[in-house]
């Protein structure tokens, strides 16, 4: 066989899809589930969803009444916010950004998990166009009390 020949276009069809068939697979390859519990008509949630699969997490929704697993995992009041998840041992409640939920995985600091209270305009999944981006904390939280992981304008970390 010639060494400077073109390859088929089989074989390239080929190299693509075996490309394809393992680039989201090493995307996510560390990254354990997010499992997300979310109002059915709660656009928010759902962007939020999208922004954590764009960093590279898989996610499943259960859609239903988020309030009694807010209470059943323990979610304090006064963080709580539109939706809760679970992502091996930590709860995230809110719109907490992808990148802040990497570092929680990497660092692994004691704790319940992380919150962002209420809907911050300018946090993931709440975008709004025209709109200046609130500056909001993320919540570190658990039985040893509170502090901030991390503070974020506009979806950077401020």
């Amino acid at each position: 066989m010639r060494s400077d020949r073109m390859p088929s276009r089989r074989a390239v069809l080929a190299g693509l899809a075996a490309g394809l068939a393992v680039g989201p697979a090493a995307v996510a390859e560390g990254l354990p589930t997010i499992a997300a519990t979310k109002d059915p008509s709660c656009g928010c949630c759902e962007n939020w969803v999208v922004h954590l699969r764009e960093a590279g997490f898989t996610v499943t929704v259960t859609e239903g009444p988020v309030n009694p697993v807010k209470v059943r995992l323990g979610v304090p009041r006064d963080l709580a916010s539109c939706h809760t998840a679970q992502v091996g041992v930590y709860l995230v409640e809110g719109h907490v950004p992808a990148g802040a939920i990497k570092r929680l995985l990497a660092e692994k600091p004691q704790g319940t998990g992380l919150a962002v209270p209420g809907m911050p305009v300018g946090s993931p999944g709440m975008e709004v166009e025209d709109t200046e981006p609130d500056t909001y904390d993320v919540i570190q939280f658990g039985p040893a009390g509170r502090s901030i992981f991390a503070r974020y304008r506009g979806g950077e970390l401020a």
